[in-house]
């Protein structure tokens, strides 16, 4: 059967089809549309597929653990920021190895389309040691995601699996499986001997993962993902891997006259880089993201063979690759296309209207307004547009959660006032510990968890704390005096400047949660809520 699909789609569906048993993870760009597949497929329905979001991607790296370690397989999402507060888990998940099969789906985000930096993933596999897979085509995706479960339950760990952006969210038809893999059983095989990560367990372990290195390199230099692929010309080499594949392609129409080897399963094919150094006379390395197999081949190679690629300028240090990046590498004429419009002028991405943010900002510059040197440190989520104009209301925004702890060392160093400005997922996410640090010193600053009852930036998907950020607050410690509530409307202005000149004021924490639904997610529901009593009628 065949399908048209997203990239994301097909990891999705491949999952289900290879018998997957729970997915776990945080919606981030570009990575969500493949929990929202899962959720919304009727055969994960009806075979009890785990598909709730979690918390954040720490506690869904370490749900994803729970269940390999009962036997059954399981697929961890994020994004590639989120690889960052997964670490812990996901590096020592190499120590304890896996008993059911564990994929990690990471989704890089070259070029920051929605992302605060460019990082690179396979980094992350090398120094867990552990294997990596990076698909082509949405084609090898599906594939991929059957062999990985296979491959991390002979291996016994986990697969990192690494996307990008155009590879999640561009379409191709994709050939489905007929027959769907059953679940596996709970099976007791995993032994507290591995799990428990004792320092005596550990050094054992980390010796036996050691000396796998070897046995998985030896797999990827056999592996049907990689490819050595004969030229007619050895005047140069070509190195690609993952959707470069296709620019390279594109540029050759399939007819590269040169030696080509394509990476999609990591560890480096060292045997397989050597023996292009050694038979061509320059080497050029074409990959989407950092110089990661550029710069370790100069490791490895023999000969004279010069290396080129990101680190030396034939492809830009940063950003995507295009195909016509691609063709000027090879110094050929760029492709005809179309021609950017003089006329069209880039438009910045705004808060929607009538959004509660909206008013949020704006009471809280009024009010600041009376107190000089005030600082506003921001977060993660669509109110981090607050930073734009027309409001100009954050002076930081680094990474989910630290609007609460940068405001808490700000207040430490001495300022006043300082202002933490969070939505609540990110609060759920990574906030209530900075928050409870803050309510242990009784910290001078105020935070505004800016509730908008769901997880916006990424869609609209369910927030871990939708009516409960008040009880949340008040179980972490903080004096019921200094929590107050508000509904961001321009009719209650009065009131909510009036809240926040108070508690800025107050020389103590304060917490204040404006709580107004996102507009695009009350569009759904009311339409929602019509078609039902269209249909009742």
């Amino acid at each position: 059967m065949k399908k048209l699909l997203l990239g994301d789609e097909a990891i999705a569906q491949a999952a289900i089809d290879a018998g997957l048993s729970g997915v776990y993870a945080y919606p981030g760009t570009p990575s969500t549309e493949i929990t929202e597949y899962i959720q919304k497929s009727p055969v994960a329905a009806e075979r009890g597929i785990h598909r709730k979001w979690s918390v954040n991607e720490k506690t869904a790296m370490e749900e994803a653990l729970g269940m390999s370690f009962m036997g059954k397989r399981a697929l961890v999402c994020m994004k590639h920021v989120g690889l960052n507060v997964c670490a812990d888990p996901f590096v020592n998940s190499a120590m304890t190895g896996t008993n059911g099969g564990l994929i990690v789906l990471v989704a890089d985000d070259p070029s920051m389309h929605s992302s605060q930096n460019e990082q690179d993933s396979r980094f992350y596999a090398k120094f867990a040691m552990m294997p990596c897979l990076e698909p082509s085509n949405q084609q090898e995706a599906y594939d991929m995601v059957h062999y990985a479960f296979d491959y991390s339950e002979r291996v016994h760990l986990p697969v990192l699996m690494r996307v990008t952006t155009r590879m999640a969210h561009s379409r191709a038809v994709v050939e489905i499986k007929d027959v769907q893999r059953k679940q596996n059983e709970i099976n007791y095989d995993a032994k507290s001997t591995d799990w428990v990560l004792l320092p005596a367990i550990s050094r054992r372990r980390n010796n036996i993962v050691t000396e796998q290195q070897i046995a998985l390199e030896d797999d990827a230099v056999n592996s049907c993902f990689n490819q050595y692929i004969e030229g007619d010309d050895h005047s140069l080499g070509v190195v690609v891997s993952g959707i470069a594949v296709n620019y390279l392609e594109e540029t050759f129409k399939g007819q590269c006259p040169y030696p080509v080897l394509k990476v999609c399963h990591y560890p480096l094919p060292k045997k397989l880089l050597r023996r292009m150094t050694d038979e061509c006379d320059n080497v050029i390395v074409i990959e989407e993201g950092q110089p990661f197999i550029e710069d370790i081949l100069r490791g490895v190679m023999r000969g004279t063979s010069e290396v080129k690629g990101r680190l030396t300028g034939n492809l830009p240090r940063t950003g995507e690759l295009t195909p016509d990046i691609v063709r000027s590498a090879f110094k050929l004429p760029l492709a005809d296309g179309v021609q950017e419009s003089e006329y069209v002028v880039p438009r910045p991405p705004a808060l929607c209207q009538g959004c509660g943010h909206r008013d949020v900002y704006a009471a809280l510059n009024d009010v600041l307004s009376e107190f000089p040197n005030a600082r506003v440190f921001g977060d993660i989520g669509c109110y981090t547009l607050g930073a734009l104009p027309p409001y100009k209301a954050l002076h930081s925004t680094v990474d989910m959660g630290a609007s609460i702890t940068m405001a808490k060392g700000a207040a430490d160093a001495g300022q006043w006032p300082a202002v933490a400005v969070i939505g609540d997922s990110t609060f759920t996410h990574s906030g209530m510990k900075g928050l409870l640090d803050a309510i242990n010193e009784n910290t001078d600053m105020t935070v505004i968890i800016s509730d908008n009852l769901t997880t916006a930036m990424t869609g609209g998907q369910d927030s871990a704390g939708t009516n409960k950020l008040e009880a949340i607050c008040r179980g972490l410690g903080l004096d019921d005096a200094h929590l107050k509530t508000v509904v961001p409307l321009p009719k209650n202005m009065p009131e909510i400047k009036t809240i926040l000149r108070e508690e800025i004021s107050y020389h103590g924490l304060s917490v204040i949660i404006p709580c107004r639904e996102c507009m695009q997610t009350l569009k759904r529901h009311l339409k929602q809520k019509k078609q039902i009593g269209g249909s009742a009628k």
